[in-house]
């Protein structure tokens, strides 16, 4: 199971990922298309041309994991338009909002880091 933490860095590739490609053939995509490094534990997530299915692909220290969302229905209604960038960053409660087919722009979440106040 994976677990993501609001530390995580995450990365959406904006162009659609052929999804007969597995853990290599995706973290092929991240170094060549990407320009990131598969091992660096960011978590990317693929989507495919009709916007059905994700794909998510992060390497935790000791392996890699690989993990697909198909929709029994309808479509994911978002994802990064296409700009001059490969990839759109999100925060983790965005990427939780996306997985539950919701719009991770619109998502109201805390800041990744806010100061704590001690009481005097």
């Amino acid at each position: 199971m994976i677990q993501v933490t609001p530390q995580m860095r995450i990365l959406v590739a904006v162009e659609p990922a052929d999804f007969r490609k597995g853990i290599d053939g995706l973290a092929r995509v991240c170094r060549e298309t990407l320009r990131q490094d598969p091992f660096s534990g960011y978590v990317f997530v693929f989507g495919n041309r009709c916007r059905k299915a994700i794909k998510i692909l992060v390497y935790d220290g000791q392996g890699f994991w690989l993990c697909q969302k198909r929709l029994s229905k309808g479509r994911f209604p978002w994802w990064p338009p296409q700009a001059s960038a490969a990839t759109e960053a999100l925060e983790a409660h965005q990427l939780t909002v996306l997985l539950s087919a919701g719009n991770p722009a619109a998502a109201q979440g805390a800041p990744p880091w806010r100061r704590v106040d001690v009481g005097a």
